[in-house]
């Protein structure tokens, strides 16, 4: 649930294109309104941002620079953005209307990311560092410090990973230098590191009974239906392994989505809970008509870990790379 929708990544690839809004709006036959609103949204959901816009031009940001090429590498490898829908933005009373989404927007003319922000020929050595966009958000500054002052590397972004199998298939096959990936506990299959943890919640409506409970046992829900991602998402098997380490019995999900919007539906609707960690739990839970729930047991946090390929650990670049990182 950490990876935008394709209609944002279109607006956001005509955007490259256009270099302004009201430009991206007109090529691609909507409003300014709905332009920035789904720009707002996407960078929301990455967690930081793509664009400075200056004299009504957007010029993108090292961040922003730094998407359009991992874009890039995931559309050579045949990867699909599309697995998990976006999280709404911050604002609680607000955040419903920038989710809904507005009326299907006209096919935008053929965009090429590869063509839009080439990189240089030169001599430097490459760097692949592949994380799910939420952990980037965390390292975005420290990466862009760290490139202002290497002057002998270049480093690129792939955002397709975001569990320990993902993160292990790309090391393999020497497409990642570095990766971060999300895990119950050290991996067996490669070596890594523990970067930091975050708190997996559960949350249902505002109206449920158990909602309205100071506090609410494990046991009590074991006659709640889930509501659930995508099965095809990494972050699905993730959250179902720590529910289960919590004891809680795994039920087939009555709903099962990739449209964040679906899910936040059914919840607030009464059709079951739905468990979150980062800044999915945190963006949900501020959603209204919607309640965390006052667990007298906490659930198994989910770790944040960082792994090194076997064959770059005694790189020097990579090395100080991935201790400048995790300080």
């Amino acid at each position: 649930m950490d990876t935008p929708s394709l209609r944002q990544l279109d607006i956001f690839a005509q955007m490259v294109a256009s270099g302004s809004i009201a430009r991206c709006a007109r090529d691609l036959g909507l409003s300014i309104d709905v332009v920035e609103r789904d720009m707002a949204a996407l960078e929301k959901r990455l967690g930081y941002r793509l664009f400075d816009y200056r004299a009504g031009e957007a010029q993108l940001t090292d961040a922003g620079r730094k998407t359009v090429r991992a874009m890039t590498l995931l559309s050579e490898k045949g990867q699909d953005w599309s697995e998990d829908a976006p999280a709404p933005p911050e604002q609680a009373p607000e955040a419903e209307a920038v989710i809904a989404s507005p009326p299907p927007a006209p096919e935008p003319r053929p965009v090429r990311l590869v063509d839009l922000d080439p990189e240089p020929q030169d001599d430097r050595q490459q760097v692949m560092i592949a994380a799910p966009a939420p952990v980037f958000s965390h390292f975005q500054d420290a990466l862009t410090a760290f490139e202002e002052t290497s002057n002998d590397c270049v480093i690129t972004l792939d955002l397709g990973v975001q569990v320990a199998d993902e993160a292990g298939r790309a090391m393999m096959r020497g497409s990642a230098d570095i990766t971060y990936f999300y895990a119950l506990a050290e991996p067996t299959a490669f070596p890594s590191r523990y970067a930091w943890s975050e708190q997996l919640s559960l949350y249902l409506g505002s109206d449920h009974p158990l909602a309205g409970l100071d506090l609410v046992q494990l046991s009590d829900l074991n006659d709640v239906d889930a509501v659930g991602l995508d099965p095809r998402s990494g972050l699905r098997r993730i959250v179902e392994q720590a529910l289960e380490k919590a004891g809680l019995p795994q039920r087939a999900p009555i709903l099962e989505s990739d449209n964040l919007f679906d899910i936040m539906t059914a919840v607030r609707e009464g059709a079951g809970y739905f468990a979150a960690f980062g800044p999915l739990a945190r963006d949900f839970g501020r959603m209204p008509g919607i309640k965390r729930v006052p667990l007298a047991t906490s659930l198994p946090q989910v770790e944040v870990r960082q792994a090194v390929r076997a064959a770059m650990a005694d790189d020097p670049v990579v090395s100080t790379l991935a201790e400048y990182l995790c300080r």
